[in-house]
């Protein structure tokens, strides 16, 4: 929605576990003014926040809203994968705001989905999207979010959901001699302990334990970029896996929220997989749910390629 061109623009910001995007939605519905900073360059989002605000130009935001990657249960924010903290309404007193909303990362993306144009999502696998049914978003990166739009019958509403901490389902012997080195380090096993930046070094690790070869001290990129290259079969087998049980993760939260309007898969990590996505298991394994099959598998299921798009989401959701 745009707003008055007299109005100073709005601060969006999306933080997630490791990078901090801030950027100014304009008075004529523009995202502006885009930068990335480190989130270990700073304490906390006042700091970071005012970090930016020095660098542009312009009148001082009076409103605010930042998606955060952590749950938002009340004026306390603590990140899940990040030492920040902070108080709501002590930011908002701190950066001189009249509002500050603060959401979750993943229910700003949410309703970005609206907002989205062709170009800006891949298909993956067939399936037809049904006007106003549900809609389903799940996505590796820091973490492993999780949420969904439910039509009202004039709006979309977003899910404020945390269903990268659900329990993860194995799906066979192989998957369970994984999740079963997972468990004795961490006990609980859930998704975001095997679909996320820090899971999939978990499973190259679980899975080297497993068959018995040796694992190299890899980060996420590392593996993603050898196995994407073929350059590393262990990693071709992991990154495989991973798309695997993303699948089956997929389809449990479309038979979940009967999302026959379509699942979006968003977060860092697929859309730099490219073909290999494509041609990986994940939409057999989407589909892969007995009597559910045909159900499933006349649900689209499409790649985010936009770039930030939960940065719009969060102007979306100030209006």
């Amino acid at each position: 929605m745009a707003k008055n061109p007299t109005e100073s623009p709005d601060l969006v910001a999306d933080i997630g576990g490791t990078n901090a995007r801030f950027a100014l939605a304009t008075p004529d519905g523009r995202i502006a003014a885009e930068r990335i900073l480190s989130g270990a360059d700073y304490p906390d989002l006042i700091e970071a926040a005012a970090a930016y605000l020095r660098d542009v130009p312009g009148p001082r935001p009076r409103r605010a809203a930042v998606a955060v990657a952590t749950p938002v249960t009340g004026d306390w924010i603590q990140f899940t994968n990040s030492p920040w903290s902070f108080s709501t309404e002590g930011a908002r007193q701190a950066l001189g705001l009249e509002r500050l909303l603060i959401l979750n990362d993943f229910t700003a993306l949410a309703l970005a989905l609206p907002l989205l144009v062709p170009d800006e999502r891949q298909a993956v696998g067939g399936g037809t999207a049904i006007a106003e049914a549900p809609i389903g978003l799940i996505g590796p990166g820091t973490g492993l979010g999780v949420s969904g739009l439910v039509w009202s019958g004039n709006h979309w509403i977003p899910l404020q959901a945390e269903g990268g901490h659900v329990t993860f389902s194995a799906t066979d012997e192989r998957e369970w001699a994984v999740s079963r080195v997972i468990q004795q380090r961490f006990g609980h096993v859930s998704p975001e302990r095997l679909l996320s930046g820090p899971g999939l070094v978990n499973l190259y690790h679980a899975l080297a334990k497993v068959e018995g070869w040796p694992a190299e001290n890899l980060k996420a990129a590392e593996i993603t970029e050898r196995a994407t290259s073929g350059n590393c079969w262990h990693c071709v087998e992991v990154v495989e896996m991973f798309c695997g049980m993303l699948g089956t993760a997929a389809g449990n939260l479309a038979i979940t929220l009967g999302a026959r309007g379509g699942v979006y898969i968003g977060g860092g990590i697929v859309p730099r997989l490219g073909d290999f996505f494509v041609r990986s298991t994940f939409r057999t394994r989407f589909e892969l749910k007995g009597r559910f099959s045909g159900y499933l598998a006349a649900i689209p299921t499409w790649v985010i390629t936009a770039t930030n798009p939960a940065l719009r989401g969060a102007a979306a959701a100030l209006d």
